[in-house]
């Protein structure tokens, strides 16, 4: 089978420091922190205070009381990127065929919001069962992609990936395999996530995977650092329009990036920590290079997991020791996290959107909050600590790693003839 070249040609955001792309990749190249306490609920119990909150965020600047009455804020999410990405792909609607347009989106949380909001309205009702008949809807991750399939009239594949931090990487890698293989022409993929919510911050908390440094939000993301002590929960969703390249041809789209690699693999070391030699890490890297042909010093940047744990960013960090060897210290290596937050499943595709507009611009975004290197990491590599680099970069990877060993990694190439 000849497999189909597979291209983005539009990209939308909607994150913790931009509610679009412009404005959230301004800000990646400003260095701009997006975390703050929380204002969503009541912390004064909680070990954790602070999160990445999206910004000016108004639902009815986006849909009717009808329409808010059937969406989980990460529907709502996922809504506005994907608008964004379409307008930005210039398609001519009267001429795209729908029954060959796709939407494969990832969300590792769902419609845990609404969940929780209608077991508190539940228990404040004295337990009596008053609840919406959208109640289900809002809940069910699949709703995210029946959603925009639904609005725009697409009638092709159509599902939600789960897999964690990993969800919008596997919804990605199935949207490139469903264009590869020729089952769609266009797929609309990326991923969305609504999490900062009582149940989702104590969880985390009990899991001791959060950030704790309450009184200075804006340097708790910290990747790489000494003295990082966990994550800061992000929300937001983003948004990829992957197409065929003879369809993004025919019709003279820009394009941004070629997908060229698809790499997966299983942690099997612990259900939330990783093994602390990167031995999955490496696997899913090494199978990205090999589908995409190419060689661990074609490689010219990383736009890491970099969460800000201490076990995963370490066992990252000794991943790409072992894989890129002497070439390690060649390439940037940064982590979006840094500012965005984690945006749990919907942070590989906020990700992979800052790999395109760096490959548009030939810059590389900074790592913030990097102000003392952990000493069990290579010196010599270039973190992009603090500001923004020009850099034309050909060959970017990303990876993504979630709780139960879910590994993706990505391989996005600068488009050639």
């Amino acid at each position: 089978m000849n497999l189909k070249r597979v291209v983005v040609t539009g990209i939308g955001a909607l994150t913790p420091i931009g509610n679009n792309v412009a404005e959230y990749w301004g800000n990646l190249l400003k260095g701009v922190s997006g975390a703050g306490h929380i204002s969503y609920f009541n912390t004064e119990n909680f070990k954790t205070r602070i999160a990445c909150q999206l910004k000016n965020y108004v639902p009815t600047d986006h849909f009717t009381n009808k329409e808010l009455s059937k969406l989980d804020r990460s529907s709502q999410y996922a809504l506005i990127s994907t608008e964004e990405a379409l307008e930005d792909a210039h398609f001519d609607w009267d001429r795209l065929d729908k029954d060959r347009v796709g939407v494969v989106f990832g969300t590792g949380i769902g419609g845990l919001t609404s969940s929780e909001e209608a077991v508190q309205q539940f228990m404040l009702q004295d337990r009596v069962p008053r609840f919406s008949p959208y109640h289900l809807l809002r809940v069910l991750a699949n709703t995210v992609a029946g959603s925009i399939a639904l609005r725009y009239g697409f009638t092709g594949p159509n599902y939600i990936t789960t897999s964690a931090c990993a969800s919008s990487a596997n919804a990605i890698s199935d949207a490139c395999y469903a264009i590869a293989i020729g089952k769609s022409d266009v797929i609309v993929t990326g991923g969305t996530e609504s999490a900062i919510i009582e149940l989702a911050v104590g969880g985390f908390n009990a899991m001791r995977a959060l950030s704790v440094r309450n009184d200075d939000p804006e340097h708790a993301s910290r990747p790489f650092d000494r003295d990082r002590d966990g994550f800061v929960m992000g929300e937001g969703a983003a948004t990829l329009i992957l197409e065929s390249l003879e369809h993004a041809k025919a019709r003279g789209a820009r394009i941004y990036a070629e997908v060229v690699g698809v790499g997966m693999s299983a942690d099997i070391y612990n259900i939330v920590a990783p093994d602390p030699n990167g031995k999955a890490a490496v696997q899913s890297m090494e199978s990205a290079l090999r589908s995409a042909d190419l060689r661990p010093e074609d490689v010219d940047y990383i736009n890491t997991h970099g969460t800000s744990t201490p076990l995963g960013d370490l066992s990252e960090c000794r991943a790409i020791a072992k894989l890129f060897g002497d070439h390690a210290p060649k390439m940037a290596i940064n982590s979006t996290k840094s500012m965005t937050g984690h945006l749990l499943g919907a942070g590989p595709a906020v990700e992979s959107v800052a790999i395109c507009c760096t490959m548009r611009d030939g810059l590389v975004h900074p790592t913030i909050n990097l102000d003392h290197l952990d000493s069990l990491i290579p010196s010599n590599w270039n973190f992009v600590p603090g500001e923004a680099i020009a850099r034309e970069v050909k060959v970017v990877m990303t990876n993504s790693f979630g709780f139960g060993g879910h590994n993706v990694s990505l391989l996005y190439k600068k488009f050639e003839e």
